[in-house]
């Protein structure tokens, strides 16, 4: 399923939502209504950007980030050919460290996520709550279930184009090359999305956020980023998913639950010595991941990872192969796009093999 042409009427499409799972059971609703609520939050949060920075009781350093993220949203339209609307125009305070937090889940032998599936995009790998409450409570139940969890918080949120989405204090963590790539990423997003294909939407849009970064340091005069911590984030993802595969191999054998339970511990430490290995030999020491490493690993854990690279190379193909033509790229991915599920995966290997 493409998502194009989104309607901008926000009571009209959640009724709609809340109308289309009514027959689903009150779990469902209520988890729709929670939905509704967020995003009502957020939305009356916003304040246009250009009133942001002519208030003079603002502080300076935000206005400087703002103006920041007011260059790149002009930059992402005018020279990448991204949508031109009222997204990232605007700002939003939550009060809060990050936007949602995402809960994933996986049974105790398996390392295929808990998929949800949602009206417009699809199913996907997590739920996502607009507060930590919420989402720890679903924890709660997942694991009363049997099931392993792990809940990510996430700093940038979107609709898809659905509404006007701001600029949220959440992003203004980041330096300003990761606050311009996000918004290159989000609206990304909004010019091409597959509903059910998180693999293809995240590759498609963390090309374009790389490719436009690049871009965009370029026309600035800025010399090309350090790619040294964009390289240890790919040696560090490839060890997770090594790991992944053998523990999915284990999962597949004929294995004693007592004695995979055993195996999987031995995985799970075999990781965290790999890590330190890494770390300590070819990063010197730069502990970029220690907290995430030496936190409780289980299979929910490790289900993100993969989702936003897998393809990433492929798309580098194609773009090459469009002479590095931003509108003749769109239409080339697009194409593939329409494709169904094999044909589409079968195109992007192609294009990822050398």
């Amino acid at each position: 399923m493409l998502v194009r042409s989104p309607p901008q009427n926000l009571t009209r499409l959640l009724l709609g939502m809340l109308a289309a799972v009514s027959a689903t059971g009150c779990s469902t609703v209520g988890y729709y209504g929670h939905l509704a609520h967020g995003e009502y939050a957020m939305l009356a949060a916003r304040r246009p950007i250009e009133r942001v920075v002519a208030d003079p009781a603002v502080d300076e350093s935000l206005k400087a980030r703002l103006r920041v993220a007011e260059q790149a949203r002009a930059f992402a339209s005018e020279r990448l050919g991204l949508p031109r609307n009222a997204s990232y125009t605007q700002y939003a305070d939550l009060h809060r460290p990050y936007a949602t937090w995402n809960v994933f889940a996986a049974a105790e032998f398996s390392v295929d996520a808990l998929e949800h599936c949602y009206l417009i995009v699809g199913c996907l790998a997590y739920r996502g709550y607009f507060d930590r409450a919420h989402a720890e409570a679903e924890v709660a139940r997942l694991q009363a279930q049997g099931l392993e969890t792990w809940i990510g918080g996430s700093a940038a949120y979107s609709t898809l184009g659905w509404f006007a989405d701001p600029i949220l204090n959440t992003m203004l963590r980041w330096d300003d090359d990761e606050l311009a790539g996000t918004i290159f990423h989000e609206l990304a997003h909004q010019r091409l999305f597959v509903g059910g294909d998180t693999e293809f939407n995240e590759s498609f849009a963390t090309f374009v956020q790389r490719e436009g970064l690049r871009e965009w340091r370029a026309a600035q005069g800025l010399p090309p980023a350090d790619s040294a911590d964009e390289g240890r984030a790919d040696e560090f993802d490839r060890l997770v998913l090594d790991a992944r595969e053998r523990l999915r191999a284990l999962y597949a054998s004929p294995l004693t639950a007592e004695a995979m339970r055993e195996r999987k511990r031995e995985e799970i430490e075999a990781l965290r010595a790999g890590y330190a290995q890494l770390r300590d030999r070819q990063w010197q020491g730069r502990g970029l991941y220690d907290d995430w490493i030496n936190s409780e690993i289980n299979n929910a854990k490790l289900v993100p990872f993969g989702l936003y690279h897998r393809w990433v190379s492929a798309f580098a193909e194609l773009f090459a192969q469009q002479q590095n033509v931003w509108p003749a790229f769109y239409d080339a991915a697009a194409k593939i796009a329409h494709l169904d599920a094999e044909a589409r995966a079968q195109a992007l290997s192609r294009l990822a093999t050398p």
